[in-house]
């Protein structure tokens, strides 16, 4: 007699051990939530820093001088403007390309001397909307009246963000806008949460590990739901940026980064002596490795119940084996993708210190780069050791809450797109099995029907 179910499939969907897992979970769960609460709290900035500091605008023009936005109509190589001053010394005027621009606000082009850095890298062409100073009513000696600040670029990047969002929302749907706006909820912890409490002198390490994890709660939460794998994929973030804070602990202070070459880090202590840049750079690597992290153990947890739902007899250990060929190649993958991200964030700076004749070795720990380097190092290490902790987790999990199934009377799972009701599992797990009809003698060469049970 063949049997319609077997005790894996009971295991799978068995309330008690629904409940009893989430009530595991919930015990992991809440008390580091409650911590991050508590944290946030404490750390919240009182506003007292951001309203004592104030940096001007460097965009901000002086009394006398026009912040003007046009666009420019013909670019002309011609005497420069700013040469006035040496033709009235008896000198040669220096020739250069000048945009005449258009103000947005009405009035004949202006000539705007196009500085050769500008040149060199992207020119300027007509049509492009630009800002420059207008010194037409202020006293400076200088015989240009135009001055060239930089490009206006709202268009495009709107247009960019804009096709941004609807390439998320169009593949993701609903679970990628939900993940927008939780991007939005992100920069909201940083800009009023974790900026201000660093300017106010508080903890930075506390500050990025609290501002981190009250982050990934309330994204993945708000862009998965309040499901079992999405607490896993939390759990196994948790872990990893708990390892990526005691390392960046470690390296800060082991590697001596003190952030000296970087002009707005000088800017920074100049104006906010409280502010320690050793800080902001240990807060800058938990930030750095958030979105990498999000990403390898949200997927370790949905490989691990694609995988069982795939085959819910799998075992404990087939299942970890199997989910973990999935996580070596995404740790091969995502190593690649920190190592490249950073070093086309630092491209001009790798290119200026590698024609240095020194050393590969005195290259990369020198201390332009070094920071990079580390921030690759600690994230990397962070993001690999999450995986099989993810994994493990997860199929601690899958096998205790199950897959989202329910058993048949003939033993397969049956997947449901909600929560199983308590009355609706109870009538499945009681239903009487199917008697299988007595098997007349086989034939000689016959194959077996795919999945068919043997014989008792």
């Amino acid at each position: 007699m063949g049997h319609g179910h077997s005790h894996d499939d009971v295991r799978i969907a068995d309330p008690v051990r629904r409940r009893r897992a989430r009530t595991i979970l919930s015990a992991i769960l809440l008390p580091l939530a409650l911590l991050t609460i508590v944290g946030t709290w404490f750390l919240w900035p009182t506003g007292g820093g951001a309203e004592r500091v104030q940096l001007d605008d460097p965009y901000s023009a002086a009394a006398g001088v026009d912040f003007v936005s046009g666009t420019v109509r013909q670019v002309i190589n011609e005497t420069c403007p700013s040469s006035g001053d040496l033709e009235d010394a008896g000198g040669q005027a220096q020739k250069c390309d000048v945009a005449y621009v258009e103000p947005n606000a009405g009035g004949s082009p202006v000539p705007v001397e196009v500085p050769p850095e500008i040149l060199a890298a992207t020119g300027v062409e007509p049509g492009d909307q630009v800002r420059y100073l207008d010194l037409t009513n202020a006293v400076t000696g200088s015989a240009a009246t135009y001055i060239f600040v930089d490009f206006v670029r709202t268009a495009p990047i709107l247009l960019l963000s804009a096709l941004y969002a609807f390439v998320v929302v169009l593949v993701a749907r609903w679970r990628g806008f939900r993940a927008l706006l939780g991007l939005i909820g992100a920069y909201f912890v940083l800009s009023k949460f974790m900026i201000p409490a660093l300017v106010e002198g508080k903890p930075a390490l506390l500050v990025g590990l609290v501002g981190s994890a009250l982050i990934m709660i309330a994204v993945l939460y708000f862009a998965h739901g309040f499901t079992a794998r999405t607490t896993t994929a939390l759990l196994g973030t948790i872990f990893g940026l708990a390892v990526t804070t005691a390392l960046a602990a470690w390296a800060t202070g082991a590697v001596h980064l003190t952030g000296v070459g970087d002009d707005a880090k000088y800017t920074l202590v100049n104006q906010v002596p409280e502010l320690s840049l050793s800080g902001i750079i240990l807060c800058g690597l938990l930030i750095a490795g958030l979105g990498v992290l999000n990403d390898v153990t949200i997927t370790q947890s949905s490989a691990v119940w694609e995988l069982a739902e795939s085959n819910p007899r799998r075992s404990a250990k087939d299942l970890f084996t199997a989910a973990m060929r999935i996580g070596r190649d995404h740790i091969a993958s995502t190593v690649y993708t920190i190592a490249f991200a950073y070093a086309g964030a630092v491209l001009p700076m790798l290119i200026l210190v590698t024609l240095y004749d020194r050393a590969l070795l005195d290259t990369f720990t020198s201390g332009e780069l070094v920071e990079e380097v580390v921030r690759t190092l600690v994230g990397s290490i962070g993001l690999v050791l999450a995986i099989p902790v993810t994994t493990a987790i997860a199929v601690a999990v899958v096998k205790a809450v199950g897959t989202g199934g329910t058993p048949t009377a003939r033993g397969n799972i049956r997947p449901v797109s909600g929560p199983v009701a308590p009355d609706e599992l109870a009538a499945v797990l009681a239903a009487p099995e199917a008697e299988e009809p007595e098997a007349g003698p086989r034939r000689r060469g016959r194959r077996a029907a795919p999945g068919a049970e043997p014989d008792a």
